[in-house]
């Protein structure tokens, strides 16, 4: 679902929530995309990626984390290599090492949950389908940028265009170029959004242009995967198989 509100800035209305400024934050996204440095998120207590009934990928190179994790909840990652698993969710949609409201693993905790961040929707205009996904939709909706210049706020508003253009001209792209899960969609819009950048021929400042859809092919091609993968896989989506 795409979010129509545009990128909010300024002082932060009752309920907002600030996201920190947009141009560190994408620089810090794209770094721990590749696995230069875990997620730093503002989650204040919200466990909402914990309880939404999500699938957490282990690789197996992750000793640490598959030695404090019970190897009864952890069953084949589908699609992927052996020894690749996934973490599942008990009957309440809540990830089983979620004990008390914190996680029981914290500093233990799989590759995925390290680079995980919702703000990622909103940097994309897009918000997580489903009903199992609604509190972080709730999450995402109180999200709120700020802009240290007006060439910040363009460049977040390319990340939106290219969510935009992935989606709407997905059958133009490659077979299995442009995910069709959210989160993947996301990430995506951000790998291919300098292509959404360009210069005014007047005033010569940053706007946003809609690219080659070629470009845009051999962008994608060059940078997948990350679909969120090695440490950069944020959660897998799975509609059974629920840990009970």
């Amino acid at each position: 679902m795409t979010v129509d509100r545009a990128p909010g800035a300024g002082e932060l209305a009752a309920g907002e929530l600030a996201a920190g400024d947009f141009s560190s934050w994408l620089t810090a996204m794209g770094q721990a995309l590749k696995g230069e440095r875990d997620a730093d998120v503002p989650c204040r207590g919200c466990t909402a990626c914990c309880t939404s009934s999500q699938f957490v990928h282990i690789a197996p190179e992750e000793t640490e984390t598959l030695a404090h994790i019970p190897a009864g909840l952890l069953f084949p990652a589908p699609r992927r290599p052996p020894g690749h698993v996934v973490l599942g969710y008990d009957e309440r949609g809540h990830c089983p090492m979620l004990i008390d409201g914190a996680c029981s693993i914290y500093a233990h905790r799989p590759r995925t949950c390290r680079t995980y961040d919702c703000r990622v929707f909103p940097a994309a205009g897009l918000e997580p389908p489903g009903a199992e996904k609604s509190e972080i939709a709730q999450r995402v909706r109180r999200w709120r940028f700020s802009y240290r210049s007006p060439a910040d706020r363009t460049t977040h508003d390319a990340v939106r265009a290219a969510a935009t253009f992935l989606r709407q001209h997905g059958r133009d792209l490659p077979a299995g170029a442009v995910p069709s899960e959210e989160t993947q969609l996301a990430v995506a819009a951000l790998s291919v959004h300098d292509l959404f950048l360009g210069r005014d021929r007047t005033t010569g400042e940053r706007t946003v242009v809609e690219p080659d859809p070629e470009a845009v092919r051999v962008e994608l091609r060059r940078s997948a995967p990350p679909r969120l993968t090695p440490g950069q896989d944020l959660h897998v989506r799975g509609d059974e198989g629920a840990v009970g």
